[in-house]
């Protein structure tokens, strides 16, 4: 047994000294997929150590309760100085900021004490500026108001001086708002600015450090047990920034699946490469078999080979693996809210390369085992007349086996296992698919009559004559062009969510924080300016769901999307009568005079979500007193109409009598809007107007970051394809120069064999094209539908440019294989004969 296994390592050994030429495209498709794989898992590591590392300083402390619009009781200050804890409260909010020229600004508003910051330090230009009395802005707010240090700016009815240029602020999770930049004062002076009004959307927080040695989780099972039943989010140092980790999680997943797409189109090139390969060594392989050498011996033989070079390949994709990280930690400096621990680590690169591995030996193992099963006199002829064969028994278990165990890694490591599950059924179903349209495309070129000109029928012969590469050249290039199709709707449909999906008559502004004695006043303003109308108004409370038929919001078994909805407050409304373009889908609107139990209409999607219908309960916070909302009907919300949509919207009588406050939409003419914003504005300082074209430009730009990832992503899909395909070329390529030289002695003219190759290629790029936009498709609706949450929309124009594209790339490989083709002579290749 050694001794064979020694022969067969000194014959692989041996045999790859005549170079790898033949096995250059395996090497490049696994060193890529492996490299993204390894690039996403490594930068991911990164991501989430830095969380771990500097969680304390993004929460504030190593605990924190944040109560929402409800101011927290001194007793829990209490309760924790008594256990020795050093205690920093925060407020936050929104506020519009009036320079002294009468510019304004929609800004993020946040109060400090004077213990904050609990842990790091806040960065000031200049250095050491005090905060009280005055306010520190960051550098965007300053530019666009155009202050000075000095400069007196309206914050709400109050009047503070420009301080200091705010450059660190050590608890903030990201540094992109949707409602403008941040603005920081003392907490003292907030009762002077007018906006913490009863009913005015706002977060209060209190964090905590503990003392060392002390137990954080039992810390915090304490407090809730001795405040029971408020509703209060607590978090510790570990969900720091939740937000992050989710959009980390769903990002690297993707990513991860796109990486296990470029392998698994990679595999594709790893079968077709080695089948070139073994093509091209028929006589070395004959040579042996006819020598004496068994059929196990010349597999081993070939199989030591590639996996050594798939080895090769797999180290390959991790150096590049491990390289990138560190480069994408730097261009997302300004996106992150921590900076990545650079690495390497072994687990994600280890998992890479496991992944390349499993790849490469499932791939291999088929054309590998032909080369076993075929006599040597038979490869002789192998070329022109291919023996069709099957794997012996135990190697198509072994192959089933590698597809299990790849199958099975993607599922095990992945967040979301069910998703990965689906992924890789869908990529089955794929090749399946491909394997199918081939032989669709072969049954069709078959039975098609016979066109009249010669390059034409033989262009259709090729495409199912004996051994023809129609099968193999589909399946190519299909699963990277499926990818690009579904990446490019998917694109495409984030950005149609804010360019081309924006109503018509969406509102100019959303007026938030009118107080009831206000709306008068408010009335007559906007009534006042002719150019603008569509006033609407709802009265606005803050809730927080504490329950869902009796469990705790932190327990309840929402999905994924629907989490968010759990956490933090919620607004909430009441209405006696329907509101205008209300759509119910299940139940009915309480009569116009009701004053029962409280009653609500919810969001029915947040519904099946929670798995709740009519007749459930929720209960909900409101200034501190909890109130049961019976679930009386659920309605359909088109939250991109960009009307004043609440999820909760309750029967009038107790909610009636709370205090509270108003939202109000307006539109006014592009002109009239600068206007409008200084009249409330200067009547009512508490009130905050928010643009919606600001707000949806910041969305467009955030989605456009979005867009320019996923084209990164299907360029690598592209590259992992184009490889392929490359690869699948040459796998003919052989085959190719045989028949260019027959057909040559024959008097056929290099037009006629180039026009018959081209018709061939052109019909292989079109079924591709076709296939490949209907798995896009119906992989980008279950995307955007069911991961995204978002509304799906047909795209035929990009799908056209798919297909197009498909055409083109196709028609490009063949012309240059053709080209290489018919450059070979035909007298030393017939004299070899």
């Amino acid at each position: 047994m050694h001794q064979t296994m020694w022969l067969i390592f000194r014959l692989a050994r041996r045999d790859l000294r005549g170079g790898v030429r033949g096995l250059r495209i395996v090497l490049a498709c696994l060193a890529l997929g492996v490299a993204a794989i390894a690039a996403v898992g490594t930068l991911r590591e990164g991501i989430e150590r830095g969380l771990a590392r500097d969680g304390a300083r993004l929460l504030g402390g190593d605990l924190a309760v944040q109560g929402g619009a409800d101011p927290l009781p001194q007793d829990l200050r209490d309760w924790l100085a008594a256990r020795g804890a050093r205690v920093s409260e925060v407020v936050t909010m929104r506020s519009m900021l009036v320079a002294p020229s009468g510019e304004r600004l929609l800004v993020e508003l946040k109060a400090v004490d004077a213990a904050w910051p609990l842990i790091g330090e806040a960065g000031s230009d200049p250095q050491g500026a005090g905060l009280a009395g005055g306010f520190w802005a960051e550098p965007l707010v300053i530019e666009r108001l155009r202050l000075q240090p000095g400069d007196p700016v309206r914050v709400g009815t109050a009047v503070l001086p420009l301080r200091a240029a705010l450059t660190a602020e050590p608890d903030r999770v990201s540094t992109s708002s949707l409602f403008g930049p941040r603005v920081l004062i003392a907490l003292a002076d907030l009762p002077a600015t007018g906006l913490l009004a009863p009913g005015a959307i706002a977060e209060h927080a209190l964090r905590a450090v503990l003392p060392p040695g002390t137990d954080v989780a039992t810390t915090i099972t304490d407090l809730r047990a001795a405040f029971p039943g408020t509703g209060w989010r607590i978090r510790d140092a570990t969900a720091a920034a939740p937000g992050v980790n989710r959009f980390i999680d769903r990002t690297s997943l993707f990513m991860t699946l796109v990486g296990l797409t470029s392998l698994l189109v990679g595999g594709i090139g790893v079968a077709n490469g080695v089948s070139a390969w073994i093509e091209a060594r028929a006589r070395s392989i004959a040579t042996l078999r006819c020598l004496g050498a068994a059929p196990v011996l010349v597999f081993a033989i070939c199989l030591v080979q590639v996996l050594a070079l798939a080895g090769l390949g797999v180290l390959a994709g991790l150096a590049v693996g491990a390289v990138l990280p560190p480069l994408a930690g730097w261009a997302l400096s300004g996106v992150l809210p921590v900076a990545p621990d650079p690495g390497p680590f072994l687990q994600p690169l280890a998992l890479a390369a496991g992944y390349g591995l499993l790849t490469a030996a499932t791939f291999a193992l088929w054309p590998l085992a032909r080369a076993m099963r075929i006599s040597g006199a038979a490869l002789f002829r192998d070329a022109l007349q291919p023996e069709r064969v099957r794997p012996p028994g135990w190697l198509i278990a072994a192959n089933l086996g590698l597809v299990l165990a790849l199958v099975g890694l993607t599922v095990a490591t992945a967040q979301e296992r069910l998703f990965a599950a689906w992924f890789c059924l869908a990529a089955l179903v794929t090749l399946l698919l491909f394997r199918a349209g081939a032989w669709g495309v072969m049954r069709l070129a078959r039975r098609l009559p016979a066109p009249p000109w010669p390059w034409a029928r033989l262009g259709l012969s090729n495409l199912h004559r004996p051994g023809a590469p129609t099968p193999l050249m589909l399946v190519s290039v299909g699963i990277g062009l499926s990818t690009l199709a579904a990446v490019a709707l998917i694109e495409g449909n984030l950005r149609r969510q804010v360019a081309e999906q924006l109503p018509e008559r969406a509102p100019s502004f959303f007026f938030i924080d009118i107080q009831n004695d206000q709306m008068p006043e408010f009335r007559r303003i906007v009534g006042g300016m002719p150019s603008v109308q569509d006033l609407r108004e709802v009265p606005s409370l803050r809730a927080r769901i504490v329950a869902v038929n009796g469990v705790p919001a932190e327990q309840v078994q929402a999905t994924p999307e629907t989490t968010w909805a759990l956490r933090g407050d919620r607004g909430l409304t009441y209405a006696a009568a329907m509101p205008e373009g209300t759509r119910l889908v299940a139940g009915s609107w309480w009569p116009a005079d009701y004053d029962g139990r409280p009653l609500v209409s919810f969001d029915a999607a947040l519904a099946r979500g929670w798995g709740i219908g009519l007749g459930d309960v929720i209960r909900v916070n409101v200034l501190g007193r909890d109130i049961d909302l019976q679930v009386a009907s659920l309605r359909d919300i088109a939250w991109r109409s960009l009307d004043i949509n609440f999820t909760l919207v309750a029967s009038p009588g107790l909610l009636a009598r709370a205090p509270h406050t108003h939202i109000a939409t307006v539109r006014a003419a592009p002109e009239a809007q600068a206007a409008l914003l200084k009249r409330v504005t200067d009547a009512l300082p508490n009130v905050s107007g928010i643009r919606v074209a600001d707000v949806l430009a910041t969305v467009a730009a955030l989605l456009g970051q979005i867009g320019a990832a996923l084209s990164v992503t299907g360029a690598v899909t592209l590259v992992a394809g184009a490889l392929v395909l490359a690869g699948a070329v040459a796998a003919g390529q052989r085959r190719r120069i045989q028949e260019a030289v027959i057909l040559k002695s024959l008097g056929a003219t290099r037009s006629q064999v180039r026009a018959a190759w081209l018709v061939e290629f052109g019909i292989l790029g079109l079924a591709a094209g076709l296939i490949a936009a209907l798995v896009g498709t119906l992989a980008s609706w279950a995307v955007v539908r069911g991961v995204m949450g978002a509304d799906w929309s047909f795209l035929p124009e990009r799908l056209g440019l798919t297909v197009l594209g498909c055409v083109a790339l196709m028609l490009g490989f063949g012309y240059a294989g053709t080209a290489a083709a018919l450059r070979a002579r035909a007298a030393p290749l017939l004299r070899n004969e």
